[in-house]
C-alpha cells in the first residue's frame, strides 16, 4: 500500500440515503440525507450521496488543475471554477449501479485548448481521477 498522508474519518447513520444523516468523526461536517425524486424518493429537505461527491471532486480537481499550473510555470486565475456532475447509473452488468462523471472547468484568461492542456494534467493527478479510472479496491470490514 501506499504512503498514506490523510484519512478522512465519516459515518452515515439512520437509513443512509433513506432520509438519514451523514457527518465527519471532527464534527465539521453533518448533513441530513435525502433520496432525489428521480431516483424514487420524496426529495426531502437532505442532500444526498452523488451531491456530496460531485462537491469533493470538484474541489479535488481544482487542486490538482492548480498543482498542474505550478509545475507548467502557469498562474492560475483565483476565479477558476471546476463543475462536477456526478450521476448515479445502471451498471451494464445490469447487476447494480455506478457513478458516471463529467467535469468542467473555466479558467478567466485562458484558451478553451489550454484549458483542455491543464484539465488533461490535472486528471492524471487527480486523486478522485485516479479512483474513478483504476476503480481501485475497497476494503470492507465487518464491526
Amino acid at each position: 500500500m501506499t504512503k498514506v498522508v490523510y484519512t478522512a474519518h465519516g459515518t452515515a447513520t439512520h437509513g443512509g440515503r433513506a432520509g438519514g444523516t451523514a457527518a465527519t468523526d471532527d464534527g465539521k461536517v453533518s448533513v441530513k440525507l435525502s433520496i432525489p425524486k428521480a431516483m424514487g424518493g420524496d426529495d426531502g429537505p437532505g442532500t444526498n450521496p452523488e451531491q456530496l461527491f460531485s462537491l469533493g471532486y470538484s474541489a479535488c480537481f481544482l487542486g490538482a488543475m492548480a498543482g498542474a499550473a505550478r509545475k507548467a510555470g502557469i498562474k492560475l486565475d483565483p476565479e477558476t471554477t471546476v463543475n462536477a456532475d456526478v450521476s448515479f447509473a445502471d451498471r451494464e452488468d445490469d447487476v447494480g449501479y455506478t457513478i458516471v462523471a463529467a467535469l468542467s472547468a473555466h479558467v478567466p484568461g485562458m484558451s478553451k485548448e489550454e484549458t483542455e492542456k491543464l484539465m488533461a494534467a490535472a486528471h492524471d493527478i487527480c486523486p478522485y481521477s485516479d479512483l474513478i479510472r483504476n476503480k481501485h479496491d475497497v476494503q470492507l470490514t465487518a464491526l
